[in-house]
């Protein structure tokens, strides 16, 4: 029995001293926490969904505070959470312009062609290792097997009829479908240049290449860039590429394509 008290004694004695030094331990070694940190962490909106290019919304409002990011960084929250993290900080709330991501391919099956048939499974980062980088015929075409889709947490986009397609109402541009896309063909733009004009591939191949693949192809004849009074407008590697910045929206780009693969509201 005393055996049994001298062991009780002993066990207590060191939970005692363990709990001490834990106490002592836990003050030295305590690292002071920015109220403001908390603050800021409480309005982002917990998706952590790294398109604030961090990897959570706890490195967002560290970063935030630290100056190292905008008060209207999180694509989630957009202009209303920077506005209140602005008024946290008590700073001018300067806000970006919105961005939204749009898919650059209008291979849909009535317009482009495939090289056989694929019966793999239905993911776009599996059927790329295919051969020919998957059935289409154009190599840089969208593969429509969805892998975008499944990583949107806002499901604001979609497989229509072969090819992603972006809800620019309801995208946040966090930026998680075009981190998996392996034909890198979603790009994150302004959100008003969806109401100007969008170029719908992205294919460098040349002119009779393109035909040959889609009836949707940009073929690089240059005739958008000559309509373009603002200067707007450029072929890059065989594809028309916009300058949104000197985009006027004026529709003369879209209204000469011969393929009708620039798009406008």
């Amino acid at each position: 029995m005393n055996g049994v008290v001298l062991a009780g004694i002993v066990v207590g004695v060191v939970g005692i001293i363990v709990a001490v030094l834990l106490g002592v331990a836990a003050e030295a070694f305590k690292v002071e926490v920015d109220e403001r940190v908390t603050a800021v962490r409480g309005e982002l909106p917990g998706n952590n969904c790294g398109g604030c290019g961090y990897a959570g919304c706890d490195g967002l409002a560290a970063a935030i505070v630290a100056g190292n990011a905008r008060v209207d960084q999180c694509p989630v929250g957009g202009a209303a959470v920077g506005q209140k993290i602005a008024a946290i900080l008590g700073v001018e709330a300067s806000m970006s312009e919105r961005r939204v991501a749009y898919v650059k391919c209008a291979g849909t099956c009535d317009k482009a062609g495939n090289k056989y048939n694929y019966y793999g499974v239905d993911d776009c980062l599996k059927a790329v290792i295919a051969p020919g980088g998957g059935a289409k015929i154009c190599s840089y075409g969208c593969l429509g097997l969805g892998s975008c889709t499944r990583v949107c947490d806002f499901d604001s986009i979609a497989i229509v009829d072969g090819v992603a397609k972006v809800n620019t109402e309801t995208c946040k541009a966090c930026g998680n479908c075009a981190n998996v896309c392996p034909k890198h063909l979603i790009d994150m733009i302004p959100y008003s240049a969806t109401e100007k004009a969008i170029v719908v591939c992205s294919s460098h191949d040349k002119g009779k290449t393109v035909k040959e693949a889609c009836d949707a192809g940009c073929i690089g004849c240059g005739v958008c860039k000559k309509q373009c009074e603002a200067g707007a407008i450029d072929v890059v590697n065989n594809v028309a590429v916009i300058d949104y910045d000197k985009c006027t929206g004026c529709g003369k780009c879209a209204d000469k394509c011969p393929r009708n693969i620039i798009l406008k509201k």
